[in-house]
């Protein structure tokens, strides 16, 4: 451990995590229910406002990889890194808005994106989106664990291990008999406190380590690469991945989906752009720590990237900076570690237990114990995980690709009515198949091989864009931008794209995925699907004890017993 580097005693450390978890806690106390229902406990009964949405939104997109992932590109990649990082983050949030209308338009009442799924296409359709979103969620909370870990071992004598163990501890205190409502509380209030805090801190660490004349004497120490603002390095092995891999996040991520079925729907559209503009102004500034660190040569502590912004923060701040700086971070992975588990419990409640064990016929007590249950068991194995200590940015790449599997084939059926379950769970399959042969280069990537993954990589960057522009467009531009960027794709990649394999395989979900739903479709038999059968298939499991009877207020609300009939 370096002694030039600030420690705070194990006593301080300790209470700093109490005040803060516990302060949560009693927060939550003010909204708990003597009986909590189901239906809050998933997505708040679909009435979370605009100021709520939004802080809960942009706090849950500000993770703890927003913090190290950022800095750690600033830091490899140099002056474009914050921005491949910060600002395509930023416009993914835009992207999911208009995909985001329509799955609300389909299905009003729904707490995950797997219910309507299963509305479309029945059970294995729905499972494959669900299996995703647990190994999305539950890697996002290694994430978040490692980070609180990392954080502790180096500002205190306490063990990266003990520092897992409180921040799971913690964020499961708070969140397990709530659920949904508890995250999106503590959201508001840590986001107010992280952007508060992050105004001071990163100028602070700026100046302390001599402000833009430093800055810009260190420019020397990078490379032409890390210099160049549009480096293709940079882009190729770090914009144009995270690009397509928080695409996939966007469509794939239970946390985001379940936050865009709790807003009133009025306030969808400025619950997203508020979200995009606060997310990208954040995270481009803490990139650029990263790359005040690069610029004075500072070496990672341990070699750890993970250290990288305690070491600096740490090294260069008095020990009340140092202080807010622990909270923010805190604040910061909690605020995702608890909207994990709120997904994870809401897909074992509504995708596993309500719509597959239950068979329509859920009882929502047994549900909120489903859901309390996975918590419990999520967090254990978060901490398990998360001892592994793993590289952050590689897992966050690698979680995104594997996501980017299901996007087309999840849009596709949402706006076309002739995808059918078997083209929706072959193209899957395949994709995720392909994906793992071209990212750990099961077979060689040269000549015919190498050839076809940068065929369906070119397909892939043309989905991509297609599915841009289509989302705010149309479905002609759409078609039009699609082959355009195919054709380009085809023309300046092949032969190229071979020596990328993590910007290969990724594109390569996208494109084998497309691919083979479009075929089998165009191929089916099957009749057309009416989409207006989604939303009588996805009902609410509780009883609303705000809205009158069927009986006495025909057409106005629909009694718990006909819509779970409808569910069957």
């Amino acid at each position: 451990m370096n002694s030039d580097l600030h420690q705070f005693s194990t006593l301080t450390v300790i209470l700093l995590l109490l005040a803060f978890y516990g302060g949560t806690y009693l927060m939550t106390l003010t909204i708990r229910k003597k009986k909590e229902d189901a239906d809050a406990f998933m997505v708040s009964n679909h009435r979370v406002g605009f100021g709520m949405g939004a802080a809960s939104m942009t706090a849950t997109w500000i993770w703890a990889a927003s913090f190290y992932a950022a800095a750690t590109s600033g830091y490899t990649y140099g002056v474009s890194g914050p921005i491949h990082y910060g600002l395509w983050g930023a416009l993914m949030i835009l992207f999911i808005y208009p995909f985001g209308r329509r799955f609300r338009k389909l299905a009003p009442n729904a707490h995950t994106l797997g219910e309507l799924i299963h509305a479309r296409h029945g059970s294995s359709s729905q499972l494959i989106l669900a299996l995703s979103n647990v190994l999305g969620s539950v890697i996002s909370l290694m994430v978040n664990f490692t980070a609180a870990g990392a954080l502790v071992s180096v500002l205190s004598p306490l063990s990266f291990q003990a520092g897992v163990i409180i921040a799971g501890a913690g964020v499961l205190l708070y969140t397990l008999w709530s659920g949904f409502r508890a995250s999106v509380l503590t959201d508001f209030a840590q986001l107010v406190a992280l952007m508060a805090i992050a105004i001071l801190i990163i100028p602070a660490v700026f100046f302390a380590m001599g402000g833009p004349s430093e800055l810009v004497a260190g420019l020397d120490n990078l490379t032409t690469e890390q210099a160049n603002f549009f480096s293709m390095d940079a882009i190729l092995h770090q914009g144009a991945p995270f690009f397509v891999a928080v695409l996939a996040y966007a469509i794939g991520n239970q946390t985001i989906s379940q936050r865009l079925f709790a807003v009133n729907e009025a306030h969808i559209k400025p619950t997203f752009l508020t979200a995009t503009v606060g997310y990208g102004a954040i995270v481009i500034g803490l990139g650029m720590i990263g790359l005040m660190a690069l610029t004075l040569g500072v070496q990672p502590l341990d070699g750890n990237m993970n250290n990288l912004i305690p070491q600096m923060v740490s090294s260069y701040l008095p020990p009340v900076f140092i202080a807010l700086f622990f909270i923010l971070v805190i604040g910061s992975l909690s605020s995702t570690a608890d909207s994990d588990l709120s997904a994870l419990s809401a897909i074992m409640m509504a995708d596993v237990y309500g719509k597959n064990l239950a068979r329509g016929k859920a009882d929502p007590r047994r549900m909120l114990l489903v859901g309390r249950l996975t918590m419990i068991v999520a967090t254990m194995v978060g901490i398990v995980f998360a001892s592994f200590s793993l590289d952050i940015l590689v897992m966050l790449v690698f979680v995104g690709a594997l996501w980017g599997a299901i996007v087309f084939p999840v849009i596709a059926s949402c706006f076309w009515s002739r995808v059918t379950n078997q083209a929706f769970t072959t193209s899957v399959l395949v994709a995720m198949v392909l994906f793992c042969v071209a990212r750990f280069e099961l077979l060689p990537l040269d000549g015919g091989s190498g050839l076809f993954f940068e065929l369906l990589a070119s397909i892939g960057g043309g989905v991509i864009i297609g599915l841009m522009a289509f989302g705010f467009l149309g479905r002609t531009a759409g078609f039009i931008a699609a082959a355009l960027a195919t054709v380009a794709m085809l023309v300046f990649a092949t032969g190229f794209l071979r020596e990328y394999t993590v910007l290969l395989a990724s594109l390569t979900a996208y494109g084998a995925s497309t691919l083979v739903c479009v075929v089998m479709s165009l191929m089916s038999r099957q009749p057309e699907f009416d989409f207006a059968t989604i939303g009588e298939r996805v009902g609410d499991y509780d009883t609303p004890r705000d809205k009158p009877s069927a009986s006495a207020d025909k057409g106005k609300a629909i009694p718990a017993a006909t819509r779970l009939a409808a569910q069957r």
